[in-house]
């Protein structure tokens, strides 16, 4: 089957929902595996990459969980294909440059990835919109299990499962949240609570992870360290963080509101400004804008106007997804044409923002628990 055939339609994936939402954009749990006595897919050669997809395939796409999944090597994949797929954060941009040996299987919720020797044999992901990850964790937990009944795992009784990076060393769990901090970053609140979360061990990072910007005001928050703690504690610890997180932006909303909602009009009604009326526009500056776009309509400022609009086109001007309508391909100005295009027709609909704002959706309500 088709990847683009498969994949949800940028429609229907951005009307997915979760708890906390409005800040915390998706929750995920990965896990690092390798099978004893195989050499890392770094270091092997390409016969025994072979071998390792061969091994680790079948005894993937064999699961319940992916019986309807669309599975496949990199290497029958274009590379329009793979950016799509990295745009939409279901394959790291590491995996996305892999060719023969490595493959993918992807179930039909997209909610569980196995990335097949990227850095390590296995790296299993569950995905889930907003912030569920004790649910993201509990489902990974299920298919590391049901997996390790059909492949032999390398394990050391001392240091846990091996890994080809030794940060992932021992129970080879990455737990992150991509969250949407713009009053955070607005406020000039955000290298401050980056510094506080480092302290606490965890890392912050941008929007495609490690080396990546913060585009749109997205920041992915990951534990560091994976050896000498148990994964429930990671996953309770860094839910902690998060729940914290999210009552700092809210906060952050409402005191912005508060002293200076001229300063939050201006932004947000400059950046609709530009988006609905511009010409010409890259993709960086696109994100920068739409994240404000995003703050408008959770703050009120743009009624009737859904959530689900904005995350819509945060997917569908990225260069891939741009790419992906057109037949010939276009260099970087042509797509910077076409998008603003799309940007002027898909919100001529949408009124300008009121400096009035209609009552959002409740802080309150919205407040996470521990």
């Amino acid at each position: 089957m088709n990847i683009h055939e498969f994949l949800a339609s940028p429609p229907e994936a951005s009307k997915r929902t979760g708890p906390h939402d409005r800040i915390v954009l998706s929750s995920r749990v990965r896990l690092a595996r390798n099978l004893r006595g195989m050499s890392f897919p770094g270091w092997a050669k390409k016969p025994e990459r072979i071998k390792a997809l061969e091994t680790v395939r079948p005894a993937v796409e064999s699961l319940e969980q992916m019986s309807e999944a669309f599975s496949e090597s990199m290497d029958n994949l274009t590379a329009l294909d793979k950016q799509i797929l990295v745009e939409r954060h279901l394959i790291s941009r590491e995996h996305a440059a892999k060719n023969a040996g490595s493959g993918l299987v992807l179930n039909r919720e997209e909610s569980l990835c196995v990335m097949i020797n990227e850095e390590d044999h296995l790296r299993m992901q569950s995905l889930r919109p907003g912030l569920q990850i004790k649910e993201a964790w509990q489902a990974i937990d299920q298919i590391d299990s049901l997996v390790e009944k059909k492949l032999d795992y390398a394990f050391s009784p001392t240091l846990g499962y091996l890994t080809a990076c030794p940060t992932n060393l021992g129970t080879g769990i990455r737990v992150s949240a991509m969250l949407h901090l713009p009053a955070l970053v607005i406020s000039e609140q955000i290298n401050q609570i980056i510094q506080a979360v480092n302290k606490l061990g965890l890392a912050v990072r941008g929007l495609y992870g490690e080396g990546t910007e913060a585009l749109g005001n997205v920041f992915q928050v990951s534990n560091q360290m994976t050896l000498g703690e148990l994964e429930t504690d990671i996953v309770e610890r860094l839910n902690k963080v998060l729940a914290q997180l999210i009552e700092h932006e809210e906060n952050g909303r409402a005191s912005l509101l508060e002293n200076k909602p001229k300063v939050v009009f201006n932004q947000i009604g400059r950046a609709y400004g530009i988006l609905a009326n511009a010409h010409s526009i890259s993709s960086k500056e696109t994100m920068n804008l739409l994240s404000l776009f995003r703050l408008g309509i959770d703050l009120g400022l743009f009624p009737g106007t859904a959530r689900s609009l904005v995350d819509e086109l945060f997917l569908i001007t990225q260069p891939a997804h741009l790419q992906r309508n057109y037949s010939e391909k276009l260099s970087a100005d042509e797509r910077d044409l076409l998008r603003s295009d799309m940007l002027r027709e898909r919100l001529r609909s949408v009124s300008r923002p009121h400096t009035v704002p209609a009552t959002p959706t409740s802080s309150k309500l919205d407040k996470p628990t521990e």
